[in-house]
Parts: C-alpha cells; structure tokens; sequence
C-alpha cells in the first residue's frame, strides 16, 4: 500500500495527480473490504443484507445534502448548473422520486421497514459519525476539497457492475427490482466523476493544493471504509450489536 500523505510534495503534472488519484481507488477503495468480498461471494446472511442497506440509507441521504453545501460555496453559475444535476438524480422533481428513494425500495424489498429505515434511529453510531464527518468536511473545508472528495465516484461503476451480478446470481430473495437503484447509476457516476476530476486537474495547481486533493479523496474512502468496518464488526460476531442499533428479528 502506497503512502499518499506526500505524494505532491514536489510538484505533479495534471496526468501524474491523476495517476495518484486512480491509485488511490485501486488501494483504498472499499472494494477491498472484507465485508464486500463477503457481499460478492453470497456470504452475508440476511440479516447483514439489511444491516448494510439499513446503514447505507443514511450515507445515500447525506449525499444532495452535502451537495447543497458545495452548490452554495460556488461562485461560478456553470459549475453551479452541473453540480445541481447531483442534487436532482438523488431527491427526483418533489423528494422521493430520485436514487434516494429507489434506496428505500431496496430496503424494503429486504423486509426492512420504511420509516425506520428513514428515520436513521437504527444506524449504527460509526455510521452516523462517518456521514456526518462527510457533510462537515463538505462543508467546511475548501471547494476544491469538498469536489475532491467526490472522486470516489471513478471508481463505482466498477463496484456497482460486481455487486449487482453478485448479489443476483448468490442471494435468491434479490431480484433486478430490488436492486433498481444501481441502473442508472454508472451512467451518472462517470458524468459526475468526469466533471469533478476535469475541475480538480484545473484547480489544483500548486503542490498545496495537489495534495489537498489526494488527502480528500483518501479521506473519502477512509469514510466508506469505515462504514463496511462498523458492520462487520456488529454483524459479523453475536454481541457486538450497539444498544439501540438495528437488531435483526432471530436476535432479539
């Protein structure tokens, strides 16, 4: 594993900081995890299923929240007009038309409740801490981080493609309808990541800043990874549930 923490210390030419920001992903994106190479080899029981979708809601909430933030920071209208975009693929035309809905619906459709999942009462606290760290770092660190930070974005149309035929061959109470949230997003992910990464080879010109953008995308994928730690260490032993977190049905 790489160590990213002064890879710009002298100086990366546009295609070098992509080649760090690329590399970044292949080591640290959560794809990596234990708790996803159990996801895609059909061994999360279901219970762990709806611990991950349940805890997942709240990071797919946070996302046109934060995403708000960086809309306000930004000065420039066309910039503002693309990032927008974000904000309408998550919440749809009236709230719960868009991708955060169709997450619901893949709760659901695991026998979780609706308003529980809503609720976010249910979430694990490192999951809680996790995206509220995201939003307060999109919302208080520089523009060029916040827009950084979404660079994970490269890398999820491949996890997506993996996940999906995973959990469709593996898991027999999955079905395409379940997973209906997935269908669009590749195609969003690489606009998304392509803007983003087009900004940020434009903006980060100086070593400062360069490394200000690797920091913040490692940042990112320490959030994601994070979140997989905390599940696997309440779902994956008997025990280690946290008073008040979701419970599944046989262990209550």
């Amino acid at each position: 594993m790489s160590d990213f923490h002064d890879a710009a210390r002298d100086g990366l030419s546009k295609s070098e900081l992509e080649a760090v920001l690329r590399r970044i992903g292949e080591e640290r994106y959560h794809n990596r995890h234990p708790f996803y190479h159990r996801m895609t080899a059909g061994a999360l029981s279901k219970a762990e299923m709806q611990a991950w979708a349940l805890n997942r809601y709240c990071y797919q909430a946070v996302i046109p929240r934060k995403d708000a933030m960086i809309v306000a920071r930004a000065a420039d209208p066309a910039f503002r007009a693309a990032w927008r975009k974000r904000i309408e693929d998550h919440d749809g035309e009236d709230g719960w038309s868009g991708g955060i809905a169709r997450w619901l619906h893949l709760a659901t459709s695991l026998g979780l409740d609706a308003e529980s999942v809503k609720s976010e009462r249910l979430a694990l606290p490192a999951t809680r801490f996790a995206v509220g760290a995201y939003l307060s770092f999109c919302t208080n660190r520089t523009l060029l981080e916040a827009v950084a930070s979404s660079l994970t974005e490269m890398f999820s149309p491949t996890i997506i493609g993996e996940r999906v035929t995973a959990m469709l061959a593996k898991y027999d109470y999955i079905t395409e309808d379940t997973l209906a949230y997935f269908t669009r997003r590749p195609e969003q992910a690489k606009r998304d990541a392509d803007f983003a990464l087009a900004y940020v080879l434009v903006h980060a010109d100086s070593p400062e800043r360069q490394q200000q953008v690797i920091d913040a995308l490692v940042f990112k994928c320490d959030i994601l990874w994070a979140m997989l730690d905390a599940l696997q260490h309440a779902y994956g032993a008997p025990g280690n549930i946290p008073p008040g977190a979701f419970r599944p049905k046989a262990a209550q």
